[in-house]
């Protein structure tokens, strides 16, 4: 396997920049997410790495060699894409074959390889099939393993798991990861859910808008996102923002509503406000972390309920909070209504700040 980077790279389309300045390491033997909505230059990132599109700008480097102007047979990838595009008159063992057949391997050899994927992807019994007679999970594998079977220094992966069910995600999401733990494999993997990066991915590279948002482990995602975009994308349900205002009551630093009430801050949340360009503070909050109360509370502002959502150990709660909706999480034997008053407390330790000018996280000085 091989590390890939990619430096400064640019891919533009006349005035529109698809990708725009992207610069990131995957190290030999990880397994990196690229994710983010439709039409961020995830998918044109991984085309240029596979050298399907050219690049307009910058360098990917696989291994020790710079690949700008290799073809894509050139370059010791191999691609794993949303269709399968498995050849329907041949059996699983003449699909996993051919692409070593085209590099005109001995017999001996192409059997020894495409057995060996067929035995690490659990699909031994299948080989003499035909891609008719096969589920889409046993389809997907079969695709992973064409690709398995060339020994590429990297995987890269394009929405693989899309045209599956609900269920099948699951199971292939954990095969892949379990094909990534066994094998050590580079893995470039795109996706436009974040529960997969989330899940199977040593580091996510979080985009929008063709620029790198934030690279780095999916728990430092979730746990510490760099701007508003990464909050509200990475987790289900999203971070809740809530724009409010810096302000001082009684020489202490609040959050001030524009409904009247006030949010008073933490001495260190307080410094982090203080950093911001302006007086535009955006409060952000995961569901699990607001505490819900029938009544009054010290410390909590008044919000309205929603809509209620039981999901059998748990239920979601939408509330209306300072014009913004807020989520929140509670165990199922607390009772809540739509429309009902409650108050909500947030954990002073566990809230995100980000400049209402900028949208990036504050930080402490």
């Amino acid at each position: 396997m091989a590390q890939v980077v990619l430096k400064d790279l640019v891919k533009t389309y006349g005035t529109v920049y698809a990708v725009n300045n992207v610069s990131l390491t995957v190290n030999d033997g990880e397994f990196v997410a690229l994710v983010g909505p439709s039409g961020c230059g995830k998918t044109t990132t991984l085309n240029l790495v596979a050298g399907l599109i050219p690049i307009t700008s910058g360098d990917i480097v696989i291994g020790e060699r710079v690949v700008n102007d290799l073809d894509p047979k050139d370059r010791d990838i191999a691609m794993v894409f949303q269709n399968y595009a498995l050849y329907p008159n041949k059996s699983v063992f003449k699909n996993l074959a051919f692409p070593l057949e085209m590099r005109r391997l001995p017999k001996a050899e192409i059997e020894q390889k495409v057995m060996a994927a067929a035995k690490v992807l659990d699909m031994t019994h299948l080989l003499q099939r035909k891609p008719r007679e096969l589920s889409g999970g046993q389809q997907q594998r079969v695709a992973l393993g064409r690709a398995l079977v060339r020994d590429p220094a990297v995987f890269l992966m394009d929405e693989p798991l899309s045209n599956l069910d609900a269920k099948l995600r699951v199971q292939m999401r954990s095969e892949i990861k379990r094909f990534h733990q066994d094998l050590k494999a580079t893995i470039i993997y795109v996706t436009h859910d974040q529960l997969e990066a989330v899940t199977m991915a040593d580091k996510m590279a979080v985009m929008n808008g063709g620029y790198l948002q934030q690279y780095d482990s999916p728990a430092e995602v979730f746990a510490n996102p760099a701007n508003m975009f990464v909050a509200s994308f990475v987790g289900s349900p999203a971070m809740s923002l809530i724009p409010l205002e810096a302000a001082t009551n009684d020489g202490n630093v609040v959050l001030h509503s524009s409904e009247g009430w006030n949010l008073p801050l933490s001495a260190a949340n307080a410094r982090k406000a203080n950093n911001a360009k302006s007086k535009k503070i955006v409060l952000g909050a995961r569901h699990s972390t607001i505490k819900l109360h029938k009544s009054a509370a010290p410390g909590a502002v008044p919000a309205k309920v929603y809509t209620v959502e039981p999901t059998g150990d748990v239920t979601f709660v939408q509330a209306f909070l300072s014009g913004s909706v807020v989520n929140i999480s509670l165990p199922p034997s607390v009772p809540v209504s739509s429309d009902e008053q409650v108050w909500l407390e947030f954990d002073q330790d566990r809230i995100h700040l980000f400049d209402g000018e900028t949208e990036m996280a504050l930080h402490a000085s």
